[in-house]
């Protein structure tokens, strides 16, 4: 079964920095295309940035210049370097991506990391 875990969450004060990990683990033939998405109190789902499997990066505009998308397919891990953190940038941060394994193909979801940017 295909797992996504998340990892790196925290309270930062604005201008700060985190980083946030996310491990796909299963039986995993390959992956297509990974990401991150946003979810703040009493708002809808938005993606973040994602990567596909040959390095190409996309980004929603709130987060260009700063938050930064890699992935590293030897270790089925995609990372989000966040820099120069803002208030609106609380939120849980759920990661996602494309999966083949021994019996699909599927979207699958990890359970959210805790962002908290305090002013």
């Amino acid at each position: 079964q295909v797992q996504l875990v998340e990892s790196g969450g925290g309270l930062v004060q604005a201008g700060g920095s985190l980083r946030l990990s996310c491990k796909v683990s299963g039986l995993i033939f390959s992956i297509n295309t990974m990401g991150w998405y946003r979810q703040a109190p009493g708002k809808q789902r938005d993606l973040v940035a994602d990567i596909t499997s040959g390095g190409s990066a996309n980004y929603a505009d709130s987060v260009k210049g700063r938050f930064t998308v890699s992935r590293d397919n030897a270790k089925n891990t995609v990372y989000l370097q966040m820099n120069s953190l803002k208030p609106e940038d609380t939120a849980v941060y759920y990661c996602n991506a494309e999966v083949r394994d021994i019996i699909r193909l599927g979207i699958y979801w990890g359970r959210g990391a805790q962002v908290t940017v305090s002013s």
